[in-house]
């Protein structure tokens, strides 16, 4: 399916978290290489601002989402949820793509937001008179769900790699640790999640951990502080050292 010609600005609308976000970046990547000089606006969540400078090479700015009802990531603000349809108005998008999810909220707030072009998903409860959405696929990857949505709009993938810039800065923090580690020689694990209900339980990351250490692993461990008592937990079961990054 071919886009309107003209698109010289465009909104992305993703108001969830670091992985999810990740996930996206494929498809961002080929909007970038197939729009290069257009305006690639990110709407998504307060902090998700830090993570379009992290990726500015793709992104030229951000607004801040204010949430909606039925949406679990923050809780709506109705006060701001007005400024926020006269900043869109303003903007007034030549495309904009709703990459949330199936559409079942999100459709009848994005199809209002002013833009010339609305791309995104759909089910059977969010159809959309339009073209340019695509039922969502119940199958696959995040990241080629959102691969697809970019090819049923004529935009050819560009890879579907992960990637995460890195600034130099964060280089000469991470080796003022002075952490003993050999490269490609040790492993990651990280047993926290926002969500306890998709958490995978501590038992299984401790026999991971212990089967990476036969294997002559160094195992890190990673968390933020409200998760210091998960790691703690899996340390304890690990039973074998590691280094802890809590």
């Amino acid at each position: 399916m071919k886009l309107p010609e003209n698109i010289q600005k465009i909104g992305i609308f993703r108001a969830l978290q670091l992985g999810d976000m990740l996930c996206s970046i494929p498809a961002v990547r080929a909007l970038r290489a197939a729009y290069p000089n257009a305006t690639i606006i990110l709407i998504g969540l307060p902090w998700a601002q830090a993570f379009t400078k992290r990726f500015s090479k793709y992104f030229d700015g951000f607004i801040s989402f204010p949430g909606a009802p039925g949406l679990p990531e923050q809780e709506p603000n109705e006060k701001g949820m007005e400024q926020f349809l006269r900043k869109m108005k303003i903007e007034s998008f030549d495309l904009l793509f709703q990459m949330q999810g199936n559409g079942t909220i999100v459709n009848n707030l994005v199809t209002n937001w002013y833009a010339r072009t609305v791309a995104g998903f759909y089910n059977d409860n969010s159809r959309v008179d339009s073209p340019y959405f695509l039922r969502y696929p119940d199958h696959g990857s995040e990241i080629h769900r959102h691969l697809a949505l970019m090819k049923h709009c004529g935009i050819p993938a560009q890879g579907d790699y992960l990637e995460f810039p890195i600034s130099e800065k964060e280089v000469l923090d991470v080796n003022k640790l002075l952490l003993p580690l050999q490269k490609c020689r040790y492993v990651i694990v990280h047993p926290g999640s926002r969500g306890s209900w998709r958490q995978w339980p501590v038992p299984y990351f401790a026999e991971v951990a212990r089967y990476c250490i036969e294997q002559h692993m160094t195992v890190v461990i990673t968390g933020t502080a409200n998760e210091s008592d998960i790691t703690s937990e899996l340390i304890k079961r690990i039973k074998q050292p590691v280094i802890d990054l809590t």
